[in-house]
């Protein structure tokens, strides 16, 4: 099948789309308002854009708490969603009214961070704590109309690490479990049955294959 995704008429009884980007990272950010109430929320638009420096992206549906609070303090962690804490995440995507905890709500512990205020998730085993740098508003989809979504742009200033998950000199991805959103309300989770490894190609590796190619 094909559509115009701006039309939108798939025909299908959910639209297809976030199916088909997957699997994305959960952004488990924590903030804290200007009257330091502390506030935790699941985003599945959220990613790694960039290193050196290290940049992470939010994708916002509206003027919610994170974006308000992001804004307000210029600061956030982003604490790593895993297979164990699985519905403690997604217990913190209730709609509670603005300035209430999701920290207990989810039965979660709220631990200092070393370079922000804002608390990370003393159960994760992994979390970047951020500064925020500038939030874009997306173009709306009828000209005129108001920003649906805003990107929210944060540096990341340091990085915690349970070392129980440091093996050899690297992070052992797969013994942590983190999970990623899928489509509908469905989610995969990253073990170490499910980690491989691919070597990059080398530049003489892809020019003999172009070689190859040519070749009648």
């Amino acid at each position: 099948m094909f559509y115009d995704a701006i039309k939108n008429k798939h025909g299908l009884r959910h639209d297809p789309y976030k199916a088909l980007a997957v699997p994305r990272p959960i952004g488990w950010i924590s903030t804290i308002d200007k009257n330091g109430n502390c506030n935790l929320a699941p985003y599945s638009f959220f990613n790694a854009i960039g290193e050196k420096p290290h940049y992470v992206v939010i994708g916002s549906g509206g003027r919610k708490d994170t974006l308000a609070n992001i804004e307000e303090t210029g600061e956030f962690v982003c604490s790593l969603a895993t297979y164990d804490l699985r519905f403690h995440m997604n217990m913190t995507s209730a709609p509670v009214p603005r300035g209430v905890d999701e920290f207990p709500i989810a039965g979660l512990t709220a631990t200092r961070s070393h370079l922000v205020k804002p608390p990370r998730v003393k159960e994760s085993p992994a979390a970047f704590e951020c500064k925020y740098w500038r939030t874009v508003d997306l173009p709306p989809l009828e000209p005129g109309g108001q920003p649906g979504y805003s990107v929210i742009f944060g540096q990341v200033v340091g990085i915690y690490i349970d070392d129980a998950y440091i093996k050899d000199g690297r992070v052992d991805t797969g013994a942590m479990r983190p999970i990623a959103r899928l489509g509908y309300m469905d989610y995969a989770v990253v073990t170490p049955e499910t980690v491989f490894t691919i070597e990059r190609p080398t530049a003489d590796e892809a020019m003999a294959r172009v070689k190859q190619a040519a070749t009648p």
